[in-house]
């Protein structure tokens, strides 16, 4: 059974940068992440910005994000 890592905001942004995203709005301590495919579709996913995200909070993101990435793509980010 793979373990979920530990991650910060920060880690998170950068690791969803990678897959397109960007950073369009931050409202306190959550940024507003989106991208925008060829046809005009726009993708968005809020994280939190803080030193260390819950594991619960991870999962979440994790499970938002896979309706936009497949999660054998974005599963080696998350899990060891």
């Amino acid at each position: 059974m793979s373990k979920l890592k530990l991650l910060s905001g920060k880690e998170i942004i950068k690791i969803f940068s990678k897959f397109g995203f960007e950073i369009v709005s931050q409202r306190g301590s959550h940024v507003k992440l989106r991208r925008i495919l060829e046809n005009g579709t726009k993708q968005t996913l809020t994280v939190p910005i803080h030193d260390e995200l819950d594991k619960g909070t991870l999962k979440a993101i994790f499970r938002q994000a896979l309706r936009y990435i497949p999660e054998e793509e974005l599963r080696p980010y998350f899990y060891d």
